[in-house]
Parts: structure tokens; sequence; C-alpha cells
């Protein structure tokens, strides 16, 4: 189930601004790599993903990982927020950048759920 809309809109942010300061990639194949290496900062999936096992395995990874992962409802605005002219299942924060400050927020909030 996608996130409370203002976590989605700071995840949204954070990506915004890591796109510009920092580094991401974009789609399930490449964040599970990045989860898997241990490297992922902050993980956007898209809710309305079709089928679902594109991204089912991500939540349970970065859990094992520790990652935390916010779950949006719209690939298209996760695209758009990533800078792509297409829709993303996944986005993946690498190097936060400018954007450290939000994802450990981020954090913070979703380790109180």
């Amino acid at each position: 189930m996608a996130e409370a809309k203002d976590l989605q809109d700071k995840a949204y942010e954070a990506v915004e601004i890591a796109k510009k300061t920092g580094k991401l990639k974009k789609g399930s194949n490449e964040a599970t790599k990045i989860i898997e290496r241990g490297i992922a900062k902050l993980v956007l999936i898209a809710e309305d993903t079709s089928p679902k096992e594109i991204i089912m395995h991500l939540a349970p990874l970065c859990e094992e990982k520790q990652v935390p992962c916010v779950t949006v409802s719209s690939k298209e605005e996760l695209g758009a927020a990533a800078g792509l002219d297409v829709a993303t299942t996944a986005v993946v924060i690498i190097n936060e950048g400018d954007a450290r400050e939000i994802i450990k927020q981020l954090k913070e909030k979703l380790a109180k759920k």
C-alpha cells in the first residue's frame, strides 16, 4: 500500500534534489543490484506497477538490507521526479547529495511505523 501523501511528497523531493546534486538509478533491475550491493540510501517503488512480480521482491530486500523504502502511488510521477520522460517502477538514490537531511527525516518517519 502506498505511503501517506506527506511521506510520498518528501520522497519525491529527495529524488528531485538527489537528481541534481547526487546520483540515482532507475528501474527495478537496477534497484535490485544497488540494494544487494548495500549502497542504496533510499528506494522508491511505484505501487501501480503491473505485473506486481516486477517489484514484489524490492520491499523485503530493502528490509533485509535495512534500506529505507517508500511506496509511491504512481510510476508516472516517479519517472517525472527522476527526470525521465517515461514511467519507472523504481528509483534508488545512491548518492544523496543535498537530499541527505530529507532522507534522514524519512528514515525517522519510517522507523516509527
